[in-house]
């Protein structure tokens, strides 16, 4: 896959401390390239469509900003919503998004039960952005993966 320009610059950001500490590639030590790319093909493989899955994401957010702070449950999950001042901007340089963080889990499973990545999903407004827009999931090990598998899973799409 040739990568554009514009992809090269915005790869370069997603690295820890240029937009953020820990950046957007986690440990993953593929190219952002062949991280989307495979990942695509996890969606298709779960029958996934990222517009839908970001459509969801935003609705358990809003749901969760219900509970100002604390756990609350939506469906199944108990969905937690935490804002930060300030705002980040996106790698890809095509909009800001309001820091916070937005955590989900099933909601019989005690939080102590959980692993972040395997049993409970943590995204923000600019996962959901890179996401949508960009089908990116966000690199191995990074805390705001989005796994497609754990998607999947949670969201019974």
């Amino acid at each position: 896959m040739k990568v554009k320009p514009t992809d090269k610059l915005a790869f370069e950001r997603m690295q820890p401390g240029a937009i953020t500490a820990q950046g957007f590639l986690g440990n993953d030590i593929r190219p952002p390239e062949e991280i989307i790319a495979e990942d695509e093909q996890a969606f298709a493989r779960l029958g996934l469509d990222f517009q839908a899955v970001a459509d969801a994401l935003e609705g358990l957010r809003t749901a969760g900003e219900r509970g100002l702070g604390e756990p609350i449950t939506v469906g199944k999950l108990l969905v937690q919503v935490g804002d930060a001042r300030g705002m980040l901007p996106c790698p890809y340089g095509d909009g800001l998004f309001h820091k916070n963080a937005v955590s989900a889990r099933p909601a019989d499973l005690p939080q102590e039960a959980c692993v972040e990545g395997e049993d409970m999903l943590v995204f923000s407004d600019i996962s959901i952005h890179l996401l949508r827009v960009h089908h990116f999931c966000q690199g191995l090990g990074s805390p705001f993966r989005l796994e497609p598998e754990l998607l999947a899973r949670l969201l019974s799409l």
